[in-house]
């Protein structure tokens, strides 16, 4: 089994990757392969809406300058996926909103390519507006006809500088428990 997780955010080692590497771990635990891939601070193009995915139906973006096809290439094969994005004004950050457009675009028009796999989101905040960023990764989720995993809360941290969830233990009990709840969901599907 293998989870792939994206983290949105620009800072690298900040605290969206650090919430999803506490998720990770467990499940890394739990014997199931992971990678996490940084997207945020990458050039990153929103969607068109040009349509080509569906025209073309090649399981890939037409916008090919950037890093989304080979996400989209890591989704297919990936039998989990977790998308974090830090909070910006109560959303998600930009790279983290294409990579969900386009990568949902494509996998529409291809059949349903994420279809009844795992989605978990993870969402950093300082203060406010998390759950609007945690409703819209899980929208792609739900639209993507996967099975979204929760946990004892909302898979969510809190922090403003670099390392700062590291102090919000319920955050990080959280995260675990999303990876104790993900590796469970991922072994029945797989039995």
């Amino acid at each position: 089994m293998y989870v792939v997780a994206f983290s949105g955010s620009p800072r690298a080692e900040g605290n969206t990757e650090r919430l999803i590497r506490h998720a990770l771990a467990v499940l890394e635990e739990e014997g199931i392969e992971t990678e996490l891939v940084r997207i945020g601070g990458k050039p990153v193009h929103g969607c068109t809406a040009c349509q080509k995915c569906f025209e073309n139906q090649d399981k890939r973006c037409i916008i090919g300058k950037d890093v989304v096809n080979d996400c989209i290439e890591k989704m297919i094969a990936a039998d989990g996926i977790i998308i974090g994005s830090p909070t910006y004004f109560a959303d998600l950050s930009p790279e983290t909103k294409a990579l969900i457009d386009r990568a949902g675009f494509v996998g529409i028009a291809n059949g349903g390519l994420y279809a009844r796999k795992v989605g978990a989101a993870v969402v950093a905040v300082r203060r406010a507006g998390a759950i609007h960023a945690f409703d819209s990764i899980n929208h792609f989720f739900g639209i993507s006809n996967m099975f979204t995993v929760g946990s004892s809360y909302w898979n969510i941290g809190i922090g403003l500088e670099a390392g700062d969830v590291e102090e919000d233990a319920e955050g990080i009990a959280t995260m675990q428990n999303l990876g104790r709840n993900m590796a469970w969901l991922l072994k029945k599907i797989a039995s």
